[in-house]
C-alpha cells in the first residue's frame, strides 16, 4: 500500500526515511524543499513529490493515492491541522511526531469525522509520547481507581532543529497541567518535585508536554502532570520568563528565536547511542496508594524512528482497524514500548 513521509528532509524525518529504505520499504518522500528532497530521492532509490501545505488544491492533488502519512514536518502546532484535514478528505491514514497538546486535541475532536471515513487518527507516534503514554496505560492497568497521574522523563537526546523551533513555538502558551478532567494554563515553571527517573532522584520541573492530552484520553484520569530535570536557576528563569509571555508571541520575537532554531543540529548517530532515556510515572488512588512506574528507553529520536515505523507497518497491514482518534497505547497496547528494540520493561514500584 502506497504511503508517505512528509517532512522527509528534516532531521527526523531523514532518519525514518533512510531506516524504512534498509528495510525495503518503499514510502513516497515529500515536502517543501525539492532540491533536498530529490538529492535524497536519488540516494534511497525512492519516490518523491514536492507540495506545501498552504494551498489546500495542492495539498489534496499531493497525497492521491496515498494510503497512510507519516507527517514530520513541524511546529505541528502549525502544520497538523491542514495534513490532518487534507488526510481525513482522502481517506488517508495520519501518524504525526508531535509532542504538542493542541495537536493531540485536535485529533480527538475530529475523531467522530475520522471513524465515518474509516480513517485514523494517531499523532504521537515517536519518543513524543509512546513510552510516557505506554506507562500511564501500564500505572491506570494495575491501578485503575487511580485519580491523580504524575508523568516525567529524563531525556538527554539534544535538539533538532525541528524540535527547536517548536520549542520557540509552545514559549508564548506557558504551562499546561489537566485538573478535574479540564486542561488549565498554568505559569512557566508552575511546580517542582524530586523524582527518581530510574538514574537517581533529580529536582525536576512541569512542563505542557503531550501527556497532558494523551494520558487522559489513554486512562481517563483527570488529574494530570508532566515533568523534566531542571535546576533551581532554569526554574527562576522560567518564572522570570512569565514576565516577557506577551512579548513571546509577537510575530517579530517568535521570528528571530526560530531563525535561531533553524541552525541547531541533531545528534549524531554515536551520540544518539550514548544517550539513553528514563521515564517515569505515578498514580495515586481516593485512599492515598501510589504506585510508580520506571522504564530506561533508547535515545528518543531512535525510539521515534523505531516506533512510528512500527505503527505505521501495522495500520497498513491490519487493514481492519477501525477508524476514529487514537493514542499510542489505545492503538498499540501498553506493552508498545517494550516491545521496540533497545528499550527495557516497565517496572512497577509500591510507593
Amino acid at each position: 500500500m502506497p504511503w508517505m513521509i512528509y517532512g522527509a528532509n528534516g532531521y527526523t524525518g531523514n532518519l525514518i526515511a533512510r531506516e524504512a529504505a534498509k528495510r525495503g520499504l518503499k514510502p513516497v518522500l515529500a515536502g517543501r524543499n525539492e532540491t533536498a528532497l530529490q538529492a535524497l530521492s536519488n540516494e534511497l532509490n525512492l519516490p518523491y513529490r514536492t507540495f506545501g501545505l498552504d494551498e489546500p488544491e495542492a495539498l489534496l492533488a499531493g497525497l492521491d493515492n496515498i494510503d497512510l502519512v507519516l507527517h514530520c514536518a513541524g511546529p505541528f502546532s502549525v502544520t497538523a491541522e491542514p495534513m490532518m484535514l487534507a488526510c481525513l478528505e482522502k481517506r488517508a491514514h495520519y501518524l504525526d511526531i508531535t509532542g504538542e497538546i493542541s495537536v493531540f486535541e485536535l485529533a480527538q475532536s475530529l475523531s467522530a469525522k475520522a471513524k465515518k471515513q474509516k480513517v485514523v487518527l494517531c499523532p504521537g507516534v515517536g519518543f513524543d509520547v509512546i513510552p510516557t503514554d505506554c506507562v500511564a496505560a501500564r500505572l491506570h492497568e494495575q491501578m485503575p481507581d487511580a485519580i491523580t497521574l504524575a508523568l516525567g522523563f529524563d531525556s538527554r537526546s539534544g535538539l533538532s532543529a525541528g524540535t527547536a523551533k517548536t520549542t520557540v513555538e509552545a514559549m508564548k502558551n506557558g504551562g499546561q497541567i489537566r485538573s478535574d478532567g479540564v486542561i488549565q494554563r498554568v505559569p512557566l515553571g508552575y511546580k517542582t518535585r524530586e523524582i527518581n527517573y530510574g538514574n537517581g532522584t533529580k529536582f525536576s520541573v512541569t512542563i505542557p508536554w503531550g501527556d497532558v492530552s494523551t494520558a487522559f484520553h489513554s486512562t481517563g484520569i483527570r488529574n494530570i502532570e508532566v515533568y523534566i530535570p531542571s535546576s533551581p536557576k532554569s526554574v527562576r528563569m522560567m518564572k522570570m520568563a512569565n514576565l516577557a509571555k506577551p512579548l513571546l508571541g509577537l510575530s517579530v520575537v517568535q521570528g528571530v528565536m526560530k531563525k535561531q532554531a533553524a541552525k541547531v543540529e541533531g545528534p549524531t548517530e554515536a551520540a544518539r547511542a550514548k544517550m539513553p532515556a528514563f521515564v517515569w510515572g505515578e498514580v495515586t488512588n481516593p485512599e492515598g496508594k501510589k504506585l510508580v512506574a520506571r522504564l530506561r528507553t533508547i535515545n528518543g529520536y531512535s525510539l521515534t524512528v523505531l516506533g512510528s515505523l512500527a505503527i505505521a507497518s501495522y495500520i497498513l497491514m491490519e487493514k481492519s482497524i477501525p477508524g476514529g482518534a487514537y493514542t499510542p497505547s489505545k492503538l498499540m497496547g501498553s506493552d508498545f514500548v517494550e516491545r521496540l528494540d533497545g528499550c527495557g520493561k516497565i517496572q512497577l514500584f509500591e510507593n
